[in-house]
């Protein structure tokens, strides 16, 4: 069963077939495989659900984030859809450096009180349990650390501030870092299965900031973040989109007992220092199944098989997501071969 090998694979117990989990936001693969209409609003919520049954994925993804009051930078959002437009509006709410060195999370955005996130958290995961039962899913955050300050100050006004008082702006820091501490401790009062966070530290190209900076004023709040999720007996897996090759050991040294990456980052590094110690989950590039023929998804199929049969917390995956724009086609074949290669037998 495919809970069984998602769990076995984060215990890192080999499983006879590599264990896959997919993001997929893909309206006619959806509709062809699983019946769900997700051009339909009323029928999206049953699509991954749907989806994880049919091609027996061994993990969900699950994240919850409690609504805010307060200020926040609206930065716009394309879908690839036929149905969902381009939402070009965007506003940022801070109009200077000093607003943002200002800014108190906390006081703001405030922090539920802890009950009723647990309760919040708790409902969340008995709908997975009656929508995954046959799949592994955890908890988490996406608006961790890095992603807050996105979100809350957009790109620009976090890269000027953050820069132009290293001190002022760690206290914005420690405000985040405040508000992601309590929703773990409240995770940890759940049904938790293990825990997920989203943090996009970097770009395609690499750190947005100079290594050093995030070694001061990151790493040390994640290790803060996951100590007591380690010593609740649960595991942690990052997920981060980007290049982020420079900082795999910082991650996995701050306490992270699992990566989910894009191409960007290297599987190779990952397996080669990692392959045996932790969850990996990737790399397949979804741009070769939009763009390639059918020998290059299966030469892509064939790399990610290669480097992760013999890593036994490995996760088939294709990052970042399958969207819309992959001709119908290539996502069967890449189902098909990956299908036709995953045994470890």
């Amino acid at each position: 069963m495919s809970f069984d090998r998602g769990r076995k694979a984060l215990n890192l117990e080999m499983t006879d077939r590599i264990p896959q989990v997919e993001f997929i936001d893909h309206d006619d693969f959806t509709l062809k495989i699983a019946g769900v209409d997700t051009r339909d609003p009323v029928q999206r919520p049953q699509a991954w659900p749907a989806l994880a049954h049919v091609l027996d994925l061994d993990m969900a993804w699950n994240i919850v984030e409690l609504p805010i009051s307060g200020r926040f930078t609206k930065l716009g959002h394309a879908e690839w859809s036929e149905t969902d437009a381009k939402d070009a509006e965007t506003f940022c709410p801070f109009t200077s450096i000093e607003d943002v060195l200002a800014f108190d999370p906390v006081a703001e955005w405030g922090i539920m009180e802890h009950d009723e996130m647990v309760k919040a958290f708790q409902a969340n995961l008995d709908w997975c349990k009656l929508a995954y039962p046959d799949t592994l899913y955890p908890g988490g955050r996406y608006y961790s650390l890095f992603s807050s300050c996105i979100h809350a100050f957009g790109w620009e006004m976090f890269l000027f501030a953050a820069r132009y008082d290293e001190a002022a702006f760690a206290r914005v820091l420690d405000g985040f870092a405040e508000r992601n501490l309590a929703q773990i401790h409240a995770w940890l009062d759940t049904d938790l299965k293990f825990f997920l966070m989203h943090d996009d530290i970097v770009w395609t190209s690499g750190p947005v900031f100079p290594p050093e900076w995030y070694r001061k004023y990151i790493f040390p709040h994640y290790r803060r973040f996951w100590e007591p999720i380690h010593a609740a007996g649960k595991k942690i897996v990052f997920c981060a989109d980007g290049n982020f090759n420079e900082f795999i050991g910082d991650i996995a040294r701050a306490g992270a007992d699992g990566f989910i990456f894009e191409p960007s980052t290297s599987l190779e590094t990952i397996v080669r220092d990692y392959g045996q110690t932790h969850v990996i989950v990737g790399n397949a590039d979804c741009r070769v199944l939009q763009f390639g023929a059918h020998a290059d998804i299966r030469k892509e199929v064939e790399r990610c098989v290669r480097l992760g049969r013999e890593c036994p917390g490995y996760f088939m995956c294709a990052t970042n997501h399958l969207p819309n724009g992959i001709p119908t086609e290539n996502v069967q074949y890449y189902f098909d071969v990956f299908n036709e290669l995953r045994n470890r037998e």
